[in-house]
């Protein structure tokens, strides 16, 4: 294992204080060092954006900290999710007195420590409220929509309830729009290499020399099936059959790609990749709005790559459109 690190069991705490010197725009919480913050808040009176989830997967989680946004975020340890005590201090940095959107991934650990912070913020008259993502679409299938995943099409949740914050919504509104993008987007993952947990020290799982895992999880999680190794067009094919197929995208719709790289991937491959896409998009005579093409959500070390596709209405694309300026993703107006 080849690392660029100190010690294989602070590699958080490590992390967290390069992020904080390097970026004076965010702040530690004064007495949860796992929770971050914009180091400026939002005005008072506006909705919050809290996410949360397990260090790793950066610049996910707290990358995504920062005007038109999220306000707050949990850190977990590697993988795994904050706790209960992290998501409500997170509640609380973010509140401004309109209430908080908890804006994240649909995972047990997360489930169980965001709905025990909500039994906590209650206790303190906090009114949170949420939206779980939902988009790996290889992770159960669409009768059982509500098992899936929720993988880099996270990201389009946070994008549009931060704008949507940002914009003056309330919170029925800010949870409105985000659910909304929620069920207009599709993601799928492809993986080529494992990844290594350093405080472990040997990859989580396998993946053969030569072979690729259709549908992997961020974390490894047995994917549809696992084959041959394909060139970028091939891939690119069979990774929007099953996107295309679970949402009935329509001629001359609108949609938005994020091609997102697991973390060993060279940005090269990815617009590779994102080229194929590109072309096979537009012979289904659909209209890409914006892309997104780079690291966006990342699995450790791993090779590959998520392909997310958001569909968009006049709504959404106001929203998508909004600028925003964060570590993983800076918008102009």
């Amino acid at each position: 294992m080849n690392r660029v690190i100190n010690d294989p069991d602070q590699v958080v705490e490590d992390m967290l204080r390069g992020i904080l010197v390097a970026h004076p725009e965010l702040s530690q919480n004064d007495t949860n060092p796992r929770v971050i913050r914009k180091t400026r808040p939002s005005p008072q009176g506006q909705v919050g954006i809290v996410t949360g989830g397990g260090s790793g997967h950066e610049p996910a989680f707290l990358g995504y900290v920062g005007p038109g946004l999220v306000d707050a975020v949990a850190v977990g340890e590697i993988f795994s999710s904050p706790t209960a005590k992290s998501f409500f201090d997170a509640f609380r940095a973010a509140d401004h007195g309109a209430g908080v959107a908890c804006l994240y991934g649909n995972y047990a650990g997360d489930n169980m420590n965001v709905k025990l912070a909500m039994k906590m913020a209650a206790s303190k008259d906090l009114q949170i409220r949420t939206v779980v993502a939902n988009d790996d679409v290889a992770s159960a299938p669409k009768a059982d929509i509500a098992k899936r995943r929720g993988v880099a099409g996270e990201i389009f949740m946070w994008k549009t309830g931060g704008a949507a914050a940002a914009l003056g919504y309330d919170l029925d509104g800010v949870i409105r729009v985000a659910q909304k993008a929620v069920d207009q987007c599709r993601s799928i993952g492809v993986g080529l290499t494992p990844c290594t947990i350093a405080a472990v020290g040997k990859p989580n799982f396998q993946i053969p020399d030569g072979q690729m895992e259709l549908g992997i999880g961020h974390h490894g999680e047995p994917g549809i099936e696992v084959i041959p190794i394909e060139s970028a067009a091939a891939m690119a094919e069979r990774m929007l059959a099953p996107i295309l197929a679970d949402r009935d995208f329509s001629r001359d719709d609108s949609v938005v790609v994020l091609v997102s790289g697991l973390g060993a991937t060279p940005v090269m491959e990815l617009y590779i990749f994102y080229a194929e896409v590109e072309r096979q998009l537009g012979a289904r005579g659909l209209n890409i709005h914006r892309c997104y093409v780079g690291n966006y959500f990342t699995s450790l070390e791993m090779m590959g790559v998520t392909l997310t596709l958001l569909g968009l209405d006049a709504e959404l694309k106001t929203l998508i459109d909004h600028p925003c300026r964060s570590i993983g993703m800076t918008q102009a107006e």
